[in-house]
């Protein structure tokens, strides 16, 4: 009897991850960000429907349960019981009705997404890693890093003596420099300086390419922009030429599918490598002084545009002057779609950026949004107050209330929780399903299941991510962004490279292709000649 049941319940899970793969591929999100499942595939190739114990779903109701307290779910002003008075109910209903809120749904049609995805520049069967890569840092861009870093040397001896130990930096040493960096995102070790080193973390293999004197004179003199103009006024001005390359170069060489994320991505090192930190090595880690948001397609992963807000000091743009959060992230959303105007994109924007104002806005502008909401984060003025107040008695999974204000949507979802989504991306009358391993299937809008498939991708991507930060930690806020967006130029150089028909002849994995990029950059194996 025990085998029997036993057999059933395998039928079963096997049903459900089948149904599950089926409307996984039909949202077409790529699986295996990293090539590093290998020839099988399992449940947890699939970030958000699946079948294991452990699916990002889960992860992502316990978040969210984490972040707001029991029974005060995502989109709750009010606390769970609080008193209403007879009729205010009704009340704030006529009020919300007259605002144009109804819970008279209609059929929203929209206009079909019509522009090309895929990578813009046809690479050939022989292409190497480092043709990938200098996709975005072309030759053109290290000699400035030669020239600036130049610069900076002889102008430093002019004020403070003669270095006897430093000769100008050419651009093979300086592909070398950048190569030993980028060995820390593969083989994470306390130190760069490690890999001379005899103990645990050292790497004879590349250790000979340079001595460590000469590494460590050409890292006390490297700079992207050696000297500040009259005209500059923010903190990023040493690295903003950099910047404006990578943000050139990652639009021109991808098109992205129509669903992109807004997100702050997980920029903290491979948490087994800072597990084996001792305290002190943790210590000298300083608190990063800057905050990062990106655009990321959540078809491939792959990181459309970059923006940098400093915590502190003067920016351009004033940025640091707002107090209000909501507007910050607002006007950081507007900086990262100024790109997506007039082209039907579909945006998913976390509580911190979801706003009424917001989605408005971009409406207007030929982009449309689904967001989840926070009372704590989201900036809910013009909502109706009155669908985000948790229920009571709480409702059954699955159920969920929708109100509209012409196309826009306003859902309240009931899961483990009461989770509320603004969109004006999904038609109210469209459902979806969420496919659980004990629950079965979960009813809910499709904005739910397309909001939650794409975010649990984007996560999933992120912890692969995580594990090939360049390991480096310098002082500086400049050289922390550089060495950091120099690690998502390395990561959206390996999806092209996925996307390729060069991936068809060797297989690597993302450790594989890091290898063999270092080894390029060393010019210990010649890469195959374009064609």
């Amino acid at each position: 009897m025990a085998t029997e049941e036993v057999a059933a319940a395998r039928r079963k899970a096997l049903s459900l991850l089948r149904a599950a793969r089926s409307r996984y591929e039909s949202l077409q999100i790529s699986d295996d960000v990293f090539g590093e499942s290998g020839g099988g595939s399992s449940s947890d190739d699939n970030p958000f429907y699946s079948t294991s114990a452990g699916s990002s779903q889960s992860d992502w109701e316990e978040e969210e349960e984490e972040d707001e307290e029991p029974g005060a779910a995502s989109g709750s002003r009010r606390p769970p019981g609080t008193h209403r008075e007879p009729g205010q109910e009704e009340e704030e209903e006529e009020e919300e009705e007259s605002a144009g809120w109804t819970e008279r749904l209609k059929d929203v049609t929209f206009p079909p997404f019509t522009d090309s995805t895929g990578p813009v520049h046809k690479m050939p069967l022989n292409a190497s890693a480092i043709d990938f890569f200098q996709l975005f840092v072309p030759d053109n861009v290290i000699r400035n890093m030669v020239v600036q870093t130049n610069m900076y040397a002889k102008k430093y001896q002019e004020k403070f003596g003669h270095d006897e130990g430093w000769s100008a930096v050419s651009l093979p040493e300086m592909k070398t420099f950048l190569g030993y960096m980028i060995s820390t995102s593969i083989h994470h070790c306390e130190s760069v300086l490690s890999i001379w080193s005899s103990g645990f973390y050292s790497n004879k293999s590349i250790a000979l390419m340079m001595t460590q004197a000469r590494f460590e004179k050409i890292l006390k003199y490297f700079h992207i922009v050696a000297f500040r103009s009259s005209q500059t006024t923010h903190g990023l001005y040493k690295i903003q030429p950099f910047l404006d390359c990578l943000q050139m170069t990652f639009d021109t060489a991808f098109k992205p599918s129509q669903t992109q994320v807004l997100h702050e991505p997980l920029i903290d090192e491979d948490p087994l490598f800072i597990a084996m930190c001792t305290d002190r090595e943790l210590r000298k880690r300083k608190k990063r002084k800057f905050s990062l948001w990106v655009r990321q397609c959540a078809s491939t992963g792959y990181i459309c545009q970059i923006y940098i807000h400093l915590k502190e000091g003067t920016t351009s743009d004033g940025l640091d002057t707002l107090k209000n959060r909501p507007q910050l992230h607002s006007l950081v959303a507007k900086s990262l779609c100024q790109n997506l105007m007039g082209k039907n994109y579909i945006i998913y924007t976390g509580p911190s950026i979801t706003s009424l104002n917001l989605f408005e806005e971009f409406e207007k502008k030929g982009i449309y949004c689904c967001g989840l909401l926070s009372t704590r984060k989201s900036d809910c003025t013009g909502l109706p107050q009155s669908m985000l107040v948790n229920p009571e008695p709480p409702r059954v999974r699955g159920h969920y209330r929708v109100r509209m204000k012409k196309n826009m949507s306003l859902i309240s979802w009931s899961n483990k929780g009461q989770f509320y989504f603004l969109t004006n991306a999904y038609s109210p009358f469209k459902e979806g399903v969420i496919i659980r391993r004990k629950s079965g299937e979960i009813r809910c809008p499709l904005a739910v299941e397309a909001f939650a498939a794409h975010l649990g991708y984007i996560c999933k991507y992120d912890d692969k991510y995580s594990k090939y930060f360049i390991s480096h930690k310098p002082n500086k806020t400049w050289q922390q962004v550089f060495w950091f967006v120099l690690s998502i130029a390395v990561n959206n150089a390996y999806i092209l490279y996925k996307m390729s028909e060069a991936y068809l002849v060797r297989r690597y994995t993302r450790v594989q292709f890091g290898e063999r990029l270092v080894k390029e950059l060393f010019g210990i194996e010649e890469h195959l000649p374009s064609e």
